[in-house]
């Protein structure tokens, strides 16, 4: 049974889907049934990926990993989003660009995720 804000990857095309309202069906991609991505939430290996959420000037900063995590062509941070019950808000990122995001308005005490496109999803 796919739930609300659950990550589903798919193995043959690459498709990641975020599922808005949770049923009970399979999420179905290319013929097969999507991978359902558990959020890590402790580093291992060099790479750091745990978000880390800090107060800052009318809101929130989230940096990736306790080291910046690297922002290479083929391994990069594609996603950061903060979330604060019902309510989320993400922010892209690409290649070149810092590992980390500013979010306006927001609590500190958001929980805070992000997505690596070798890695995986993480929480903090």
């Amino acid at each position: 049974m796919a739930e609300q804000k659950q990550i589903y990857k798919c193995e043959a095309c690459g498709n990641v889907v975020e599922v808005l309202h949770g049923g009970a069906g399979d999420l179905v991609c290319c013929g097969e049934n999507m991978k359902l991505f558990e959020e890590k939430t402790a580093d291992e290996g060099k790479e750091k990926h745990v978000p880390v959420v800090e107060a800052a000037d009318g809101g929130v900063k989230v940096k990736v990993g306790s080291n910046p995590h690297p922002m290479e062509e083929k391994h990069y941070i594609e996603w950061v989003e903060i979330i604060d019950g019902d309510q989320s808000c993400r922010h892209y990122l690409k290649p070149g660009q810092a590992p980390e995001a500013v979010f306006k308005g927001a609590s500190p005490n958001v929980s805070a995720r992000e997505y690596c496109n070798v890695h995986g999803l993480w929480k903090s």
